[in-house]
């Protein structure tokens, strides 16, 4: 059952008691990565695998994500800045023990591609706190393997 979490605003990355930062490098240049996180939500499954369906809702201002496992979560986007950064709160979820979820995908030209940066940022209960950062590394390898299935995706020879 969905349940609603505390709103907070892009301040948020910066003050979350739990932040998870990752970065990875791909070849396409920044305006490109950015209409695959903004514009093309429908095809996150295609190269985040934790994804399996997402949708944009509210003609666009929202998105509803489903992941592996059955975790729903119900976003509002907060900050679209083509080819720079896209951050996405999310309003509610089924997860148990999540209070406040705030995700930023800042895109920074590096030489003729981009530098991919996302931060997680929540607050949640202790326990939920503890199993994520006991989870980090499994959390970064999917970052990382879904920045590389996406620099594929927009690079590769049908891009």
């Amino acid at each position: 059952m969905p349940r609603r979490l505390r709103s907070v605003d892009l301040d948020f990355v910066e003050s979350a008691p739990l932040r998870l930062v990752f970065a990875a490098e791909v070849s396409a240049p920044p305006e490109v990565v950015y209409r695959a996180l903004a514009d093309d939500v429908a095809g996150w499954p295609s190269w985040f695998t934790s994804v399996t369906a997402a949708r944009p809702t509210e003609d666009g201002a929202g998105r509803e994500v489903r992941l592996k496992g059955g975790t729903v979560l119900r976003e509002t986007i907060i900050a679209a800045e083509p080819g720079e950064r896209y951050v996405y709160r999310v309003d509610e979820s089924n997860a148990p023990g999540l209070r406040a979820l705030l995700e930023e995908w800042r895109l920074t030209p590096a030489g003729t591609g981009t530098q991919v940066q996302w931060t997680f940022a929540a607050d949640a209960s202790a326990p939920f706190r503890f199993a994520l950062r006991l989870g980090r590394p499994g959390v970064g390898r999917a970052f990382r393997d879904a920045v590389h299935n996406l620099d594929r995706l927009l690079t590769g020879p049908a891009a």
